[in-house]
């Protein structure tokens, strides 16, 4: 599978002198969001946590499209991390106008089986980093006319997903914070999250390497296709822009109708 881009470009004044911060930027759908604000103009902080060269190299594809890009290798899961990025992002660009919570693990296991260090792995990725970020970024954001946040969250914390107890709790625990923080930072700061189903990404390649179990995910998705990244992307630009500029506290699901769901 390759993780292919929609042909349509973004307008280069959307983020025209904004600053956006993206955690867990280094691949998949953290670097395709990356690439999608950079082409809209937003200058971009990429976060990661281990992987140096795929995170470089987000940064020089970033620059390339004009923008001012800079790595923030930060453990987002620690709120010290998730401070330091902040830090960086305004010592760079003075300013923070969009955060995207992406950061996010898939492991699980049968509930009799889940360990500790599983369950805490897993919530802390997800969700607390979540949570770290958006109390490191919010300050800085605050000093804005006008913010947005979106967190990446998944069908999973909708509906809920076996053996996956761990990260289901976790994404649907964004889906609540995202509602609880849409309220509490309006009017300046909107807060919105989007729930992806299957996504084409390496995180979830090796599953598909079953051809009949990829054949049988493809026939259950009603448009019969599994979103690439730069699908999940063009999303959370459109809900960091003024094209969304009346819409807070939403989840847009984006799951090709395999979940339907208010």
């Amino acid at each position: 599978m390759s993780e292919q881009v929609v042909q349509i470009g973004l307008p280069s004044n959307l983020f025209a002198g904004k600053t956006a911060v993206i955690t867990g930027a280094s691949r998949g759908v953290g670097r395709a969001t990356a690439l999608r604000l950079a082409e809209g103009g937003a200058d971009i902080v990429v976060n990661y946590l281990a992987n140096d060269a795929e995170a470089a190299e987000t940064v020089e594809m970033c620059k390339n499209k004009g923008v001012g890009a800079v790595l923030a290798k930060a453990d987002v899961s620690e709120f010290a991390g998730a401070s330091e990025v902040a830090k960086i992002a305004l010592e760079r660009f003075g300013r923070i106008d969009y955060l995207v919570c992406n950061a996010g693990v898939w492991d699980g296991a049968p509930i009799e089986d889940m360990s500790e260090e599983l369950w805490n792995k897993v919530i802390n990725t997800n969700l607390k980093s979540a949570w770290a970020m958006t109390k490191a970024c919010v300050p800085g954001m605050k000093k804005q006319h006008q913010g947005a946040i979106v967190m990446v969250s998944s069908t999973a914390g909708q509906r809920g997903e076996a053996n996956y107890s761990n990260y289901a709790a976790s994404k649907g625990g964004q889906i609540s914070f995202t509602k609880a923080l849409a309220s509490e930072l309006c009017p300046r700061i909107r807060v919105n999250a989007v729930a992806p189903g299957w996504i084409e990404t390496a995180m979830v390649r090796p599953v598909f390497e079953d051809a009949e179990y990829h054949q049988s995910v493809i026939d259950s998705i009603p448009l019969k296709r599994i979103a690439t990244t730069d699908d999940i992307a063009l999303s959370i630009c459109f809900l960091l822009s003024d094209w969304s500029r009346h819409i807070t506290g939403e989840i847009v699901n984006i799951n090709g109708g395999a979940v339907l769901c208010g």
